[in-house]
Formats: C-alpha cells, structure tokens, sequence
C-alpha cells in the first residue's frame, strides 16, 4: 500500500483547546502554533473555534466588543482567531469552521419547527449537543484532515459554554482515548508580593473541568516567568497530568510568531503526536526561524501611521498589523507604527500628526465619525507625496478627497455620511438599497477583479485577474467614474462587466492606491499580499530612518 492510500485511511484526530480563569490568554494563538508545528511534521491540519455567544455570528458587533471581524471566501463573518488560524498553517477555511450557540439554536429551533424531532421535547442533551458534534463531522468529512483543533471560546464555568464542553466529553467518549486529547490554557500568575508564582488558579480551572467529565491531557501554562521542575510537579500532580505535558508559555518579547518555536522547545508538538498515536517527520522549522529573526531584527527600520476610529484597540485592524508584518519582514524592514485617531485630525489637522511619517494607511470601518480628518490625512499624503495605502473605507475616503480637491465636486460625500450631497460619488449598492436586516446582508467574501495592464496594480499583482476578499455595502458611484478617471485618479481594477470600482490609484504619485476589498485577509508570514509589499517597498524608498 502507498503511503497516500495509507494516509487516506488513517483515522482523523481530534484536539479541543479550552481556557480557564481568565480571557485573553492566547488560547486561539495556541491553537495556531499547534496548527504550525503539526503542519511542519507533514499533517494536514484544520482549526475551528466555537464560540459560545448568542450572536449567530460577530458579524453585527461592535469592534468595541469583539474586535475584527474576519472575512473568509465563502463570506462568513467570522471571530478573528480564524485570522490566526489562516495565517499560521496553510488552511482555507469555511462557515463550517466558525461556530457559535446563536447557530446551533437557530438550527435546532429550525428542525423542531418542520417536525423533524417527530414531537420530542427539544432539550440541550442531546439536540444542542448532537448538533455541535455534527459540525466537527461536517469538517471532518468535507476537508479530510489528519488532525482537527478546535478552540472553544470562553472560559471553564461560563454558563453559555456549558452545552460546547458536555458535546466535547461525549465525541471524546464516542471516538476513543487514542483519537481525541483536550489541550488547556491556564494563568499561573505572577503576584509581586509575595514574590512568586501561583499554582492555585490552574488547579482550581483543571478541577472544575474534571467535574464536567473531561480530564486535560496538555496544559499549557501563561506566564510571565519561567515555571521551574518544582512548579511543573506540582501542576502535574495536583492536576493529573504528566508532568511533561506541563508546557510553559511565557510572554513573547517581540512576536507572537515566536510562539510556535517557543512551543516546540517545549516539545508540544511531540507530546501531541505520542498522546495521539501519530508517526510524523522530523519537523524543520528553518524558514519560520528565518522569518522571526527578520521581525526581531530588521537592517531597515521605516515609520507609517495608521489613520482610523477604532484606533485604541488592537484587535480592531488586526489583520492590517499583521499583512504589515508580514511585508516588513520579507523585505527585511522594522516598522514602526502610529496609530492615529481621525477625530485628533479633525480637531488639530492632518500635518501636527503625519509630518513626521513616512507614509499613510486608512483601514475600513462603518459609520461617520472621523471621516473628516480621514479626508483630511488622504488629501495630506495625495499633495505631500507620502505612500498611500487605502482599504475599504480608505478607498472610498480617497475618492471623496479626490473628487472634492482634484475635481473641483464641491461637497462630494459618501451616500452613507451624507445623503443629501449634491455629488454622491460613493453610494449605496443597487441591490443594497431594499436591505433592512444587518447581519450578512453586504457583499461579502471573494470576488473576481480584473485589472487594467499598464498600471501599478497590474504590476504588483503580475496578472490580469486576481480573487481578493470583500466586506462592504458602498461602492464608487458608476456614474463618476469617467470624471475622477479624466482628472487623474484611475480606476485600475473592476469587476469582470467594468460596473464596480475594485481599485484606484494615482500614476504620477510615488505610490497611492486604494482598494475597495480587505487584502489583508489573505496575507501569510512567508507569503506577504503584493499589496502590502508594494506598501512597505514605497516606504523603504522614500523615508527609511537609520537603525536605534
């Protein structure tokens, strides 16, 4: 037999990674780097995050509340650790690996209503539990992976996440020890006081997993410190668990993609594979070190800003940073990044906040707060030469800017911060216009976008089609585009009947392009978006700052 027909055969593994005592402890970075190493052993390896909110998908939430919304092909509107997901391994993921109760509930309320519980009282146990366990099937058997991980949001004792944790014991029960493990993140603090780290949160989160039947194979241990033979026998035995499987996960100095080679010192990778009977390759990781060593220590260092609304959080434009660094490090350059707040323009001007950058990026976003000082950092960078990159929003900011300074449109706006403008250059979607629900309803996921030869978007993608990711409601109105195209803003890219403006951009600018998608969204760490790359080479060009 071959070793594909062997590996074809090969039973499906399963991994759950769950978290306890408090939020935020990396648990989808965790699954991630897992994702990396086990990749790297020759699996093939699929993420999924269940996500135990009522919402049926982050899609309508607040960036306030949940951060980024993260877009996949098929367009589901997805947690943003699918972000991480994408980028650490080389998955192509669906609406099947993003589940949360708001799914599961409508579905279940959906079948009791056409009959198909045949008059059954509907109870968690076992119809909510039956569906979640159907969805890990759902991936397994449509993307037939030697490994699953899925992450489950939360944290151990939230009452929402109750009906997630009782399906994981059961598929744990029904398909075999040597086939399913449970990996769990836990907080061993640091309190200053007394001067040492505490064991005790970890027990008590461990504990109150054993009392909903699930005994954690792995635990991975957040830390600000390192955690000595002492503090790891004493985890293992008050916890059940060998005490190798004690993984230490401190705080990363510079990235969090030195988190897989940190995990792999602690031979995460191996345990997994021992725990679940699986023969692999010797893993070779060079390529990544590569990579690290390159966002650790750059010969290049440039400065940009980042002009948006939801500047304060990290999470909002995540995977901005993220195609950021990316490009940065393949080009073997630092970037520092400030992250400006439009209304600060609005108040203070463009020029007190970007005289001192080498270029200028305008994320999307919804709503018209600070647009204004957007406009304002466009025409900024437009008239001062500095490397412009637009997304989403930041095309559409471009092109009122435009419209309004190059064009001569006085009181050009967007049909969504100003109706009544007399020149509606952006607008509302012919089929848009009847949509009164929010969630789902905008353009979403992959489109086709054919590109104009001769033009920067043309030379930076080196193709005539490209397939990029959308989330949207407002487009360019058709009806100007010959006016901003004879006034010098191009329309380079388009949908396949030449209707909707994907791209625009500036010939005589060092670099200025905006684009309507997210290519954010499809960046890797070895694989950075030409976009991105493009970005950061006008960067380096026009503004690199000495090294210190």
């Amino acid at each position: 037999m071959s070793t594909d027909e062997s590996k074809r055969e090969r039973p499906t593994k399963y991994i759950f990674v769950t978290g306890g005592v408090v939020s935020s402890l990396g648990k989808g970075l965790a699954a991630a780097s897992l994702g990396t190493l086990l990749e790297y052993r020759g699996l093939r390896v699929v993420l999924q995050k269940f996500d135990p909110y009522l919402n049926v998908d982050p899609g309508t939430m607040s960036p306030f509340q949940h951060g980024e919304v993260y877009v996949l092909d098929d367009g589901a509107e997805t947690d943003l650790d699918l972000g991480h997901y994408e980028r650490f391994t080389s998955g192509n993921l669906t609406k099947n690996n993003n589940l949360t109760s708001g799914q599961i509930y409508e579905l279940v309320l959906e079948k009791e209503r056409r009959g198909d519980y045949l008059g059954a009282t509907v109870q968690v146990i076992p119809h909510v539990t039956d569906e979640v366990k159907q969805r890990i099937h759902d991936v397994a058997k449509a993307q037939n992976p030697d490994v699953i991980i899925t992450e489950i949001g939360g944290t151990i004792g939230d009452i929402e996440g109750l009906p997630f944790l009782e399906a994981m014991r059961q598929f744990a029960l029904e398909n075999g020890k040597e086939n399913v493990i449970f990996i769990h993140c836990t907080l061993v603090p640091f309190i200053a006081a007394a001067g040492e780290l505490k064991t005790k949160p970890t027990q008590q989160s461990v504990a109150r997993m054993q009392s909903l039947g699930i005994q954690p194979d792995i635990i991975i241990c957040r830390t600000e410190h390192e955690l000595d033979e002492d503090m790891r026998r004493k985890i293992s035995m008050f916890c059940n668990v060998d005490q190798r499987a004690v993984i230490q996960a401190i705080d990363m100095k510079h990235s969090i993609y030195e988190l897989p080679l940190e995990l792999r010192k602690e031979r995460l990778d191996r345990i997994t594979c021992d725990l679940l009977r699986l023969e692999t390759e010797r893993p070779d990781l060079t390529d990544w070190e590569q990579f690290v060593d390159r966002i650790i220590s750059p010969s290049h260092h440039v400065k940009l800003a980042v002009v948006g609304k939801y500047i304060e959080l990290q999470d909002a434009y995540k995977s901005i940073y993220e195609a950021l660094t990316h490009a940065g490090a393949y080009l073997d350059c630092g970037l520092e990044i400030v992250r400006i707040d439009a209304e600060d323009i609005e108040k203070h001007g463009a020029e007190a906040y970007l005289s001192s950058v080498g270029g200028v990026l305008i994320p999307g976003g919804f709503g018209d707060r600070g647009i204004e000082g957007k406009i304002a950092a466009a025409r900024f960078a437009r008239e001062t030469k500095l490397p412009y990159l637009g997304i989403c929003l930041g095309m559409q900011i471009a092109t009122i800017e435009y419209a309004r300074h190059v064009c001569g449109l006085e009181g050009a706006n967007s049909q969504e911060f100003d109706p009544q403008s007399p020149h509606l250059v952006v607008c509302l979607l012919e089929d848009q216009k009847d949509v009164d629900q929010k969630g789902g309803s905008m353009r979403l996921g992959t489109w086709i976008t054919d590109l104009k030869p001769n033009t920067r978007a043309y030379e930076l993608y080196q193709s005539a089609t490209i397939t990029e990711r959308h989330r949207h409601r407002y487009e360019v109105n058709p009806d100007y585009k010959h006016v901003l195209d004879d006034h010098g803003l191009t329309i380079s890219g388009t949908s396949p009947d030449g209707t909707l403006a994907e791209i625009v951009e500036i010939e005589e600018h060092p670099f200025f392009i905006a684009v309507q998608f997210h290519p954010e969204f499809l960046s890797k760490p070895n694989h950075p978006h030409p976009l991105f790359r493009g970005f950061v080479e006008a960067l380096l060009k026009s503004s690199e700052l000495p090294l210190g």
